[in-house]
């Protein structure tokens, strides 16, 4: 039983993390003229920044509730930990922002907001590496 709900847990991070890496690459490359489209994306990737922060709780959840205790996280895997959370803060709240905010926004503001969330993006996979490594 344990294994099932990791493994559900795990599939909604990664569909979370096509959407937050997919997202802004496809706004960046393929839909630069396309505000409409961007906005599009935009929801999916906040929808990927919400989903990463509750499946990433949902780790910690399962292990509690299934196992009695949170996983024991020190050094470079509390490092990687905090910069995911913060990564998933960060990426949910400019996509809000994105929202609200864009159809005031240039073109190249449009477009560098959408290069830094791909940055955000990288940096989290990036870190769920270093955290699975020493997890």
């Amino acid at each position: 039983m344990l294994n099932l709900v990791y493994t559900g847990v795990q599939i909604l991070h990664n569909f979370g993390a096509v959407a937050v890496v997919g997202s802004p690459a496809v706004a960046w490359w393929f839909a630069r003229d396309n505000p409409a489209a961007q906005c599009r994306l935009a929801w999916l990737l906040v929808i990927g920044w919400a989903a990463q922060g509750a499946s990433g709780a949902g780790f910690g959840m399962t292990s509690y509730f299934l196992k009695g205790q949170l996983p024991e996280i020190s050094g470079v895997a509390l490092i990687a930990l905090v910069a995911k959370i913060a990564c998933a803060t960060c990426g949910f709240a400019v996509g809000i922002l994105y929202l609200n905010m864009a159809s005031r926004w240039s073109v190249a503001t449009r477009l560098k907001v959408w290069q830094g969330m791909l940055a955000l993006a990288g940096t989290a996979l990036t870190a769920a590496a270093f955290l699975r490594w020493f997890l």
